[in-house]
């Protein structure tokens, strides 16, 4: 039974499977489907093989070739707009933008107040800028960090719930946490001289307040009494050494926040405070005291020192007075009994019979009483 070509026509095969006229099995010219691999798919009415160039120049690299070989957006027939010249716009954006890539890496402005050290190809040291507008090469050739050398910096020591135990020249121990203030003097010794500047400015802060409250006893750091003579002696003591190892760091000011004794002997140091309290208070009400009878003993000397000066001028009335009130003085805190010369009176007990007088109305009331 023939079967049908599925390449060509109606036209049937032999025993061996072989097909048409020319062995190709083509539609020939009975109109049967066309041959998929060649180019345009094939004449109708004409046959043929398709070749492997046919093939490849049917399909391009990026899969089978439209028909006109035109390219969209970013193929291969794109091409940038051109200038009104005829020339391309790609020199005139490229220079745009070097141009704007020299003014913003080439100029710099420097806030007053601040310094910039600029460095080539950001190792090797160039110099430093102070204030105002400066021109430099371009990134990456030379390289500019700026820094605010007038502003006043902090640090605290320890930081925040953090213990730190000084020994006192009493052999004590007190948690004092302090604060130091400081600013940058030189920014290039800054940048280049220590490896780590803020860490060997709190290194040395910790020796000189060591050095400086182990001169001082525990009352006169705990009463504040020696606080300043501490913060004077750190703030020259850290200078010194800072100045000696070239680190551009100058030292405004060294403040203690708090000096209190270690938290598991709170409670004795507070007992000892109270009793040191009371006895100030005692030692100067004492001091009032004695200045107040000083007072008194100043007053009687200078009055005795005018009575004396009056008796140089007239010595008998004087002596005579002060005899007088002398014995008023003395007589009236006595009894007295006065008796005349010539007629002796007899003695009459005046002050008992008064005495008497004054004690007699309470007897009535004793009796009721009874």
């Amino acid at each position: 039974m023939a079967g049908k070509n599925p390449w060509g026509g109606s036209g049937g095969s032999g025993d061996d499977g072989t097909s048409g006229e020319d062995g190709q099995g083509g539609g020939g010219e009975s109109g049967g489907p066309r041959n998929p691999w060649l180019p345009g798919g094939g004449e109708p009415g004409k046959r043929r093989s398709a070749s492997i160039e046919d093939i490849f120049k049917s399909r391009g690299p990026e899969g089978p070739r439209r028909a006109g070989g035109g390219g969209g957006p970013g193929g291969p027939g794109f091409r940038f707009p051109e200038r009104p010249d005829g020339k391309s716009w790609v020199p005139v954006i490229l220079g745009g933008v070097a141009l704007v890539w020299l003014g913003v890496t080439s100029f710099h402005f420097i806030q007053p107040g601040e310094q910039a050290v600029v460095t080539w190809l950001g190792g090797k040291y160039s110099g430093t800028l102070d204030s105002g507008m400066k021109l430099t090469a371009p990134w990456p050739i030379q390289l500019v960090e700026k820094e605010n050398v007038t502003q006043v910096r902090l640090e605290e020591v320890p930081g925040t719930k953090t213990e730190k135990l000084i020994l006192t020249g009493d052999q004590n121990l007190v948690d004092l946490s302090y604060l130091i203030r400081w600013n940058i003097s030189d920014l290039t010794l800054y940048k280049y001289q220590l490896n780590d500047p803020r860490n060997a400015l709190l290194e040395i802060g910790e020796a000189a307040m060591r050095a400086a409250v182990a001169r001082q006893d525990l009352d006169s750091v705990l009463t504040g009494a020696g606080r300043a003579e501490i913060e004077q002696d750190v703030r020259m003591a850290m200078q010194a050494r800072l100045d000696a190892y070239r680190s551009g760091i100058s030292v405004q000011g060294i403040e203690i926040n708090k000096v209190d004794p270690p938290s598991r002997v709170e409670e004795a140091f507070k007992d000892v405070s109270s009793a040191q309290q009371d006895a100030d208070a005692n030692l100067n009400r004492a001091r009032a005291i004695a200045q107040q009878v000083l007072a008194r003993a100043q007053g009687d000397a200078s009055e005795f020192n005018d009575i004396y000066e009056e008796y140089k001028l007239a010595p008998e009335v004087t002596r005579r007075r002060l005899y007088y009130e002398t014995m008023e003085q003395i007589l009236s805190k006595t009894d007295k009994t006065i008796v005349e010369s010539g007629n002796v009176t007899p003695y009459l007990p005046l002050p008992e019979l008064k005495r008497r007088a004054q004690a007699t109305p309470q007897a009535p009331a004793q009796a009721q009483g009874q």
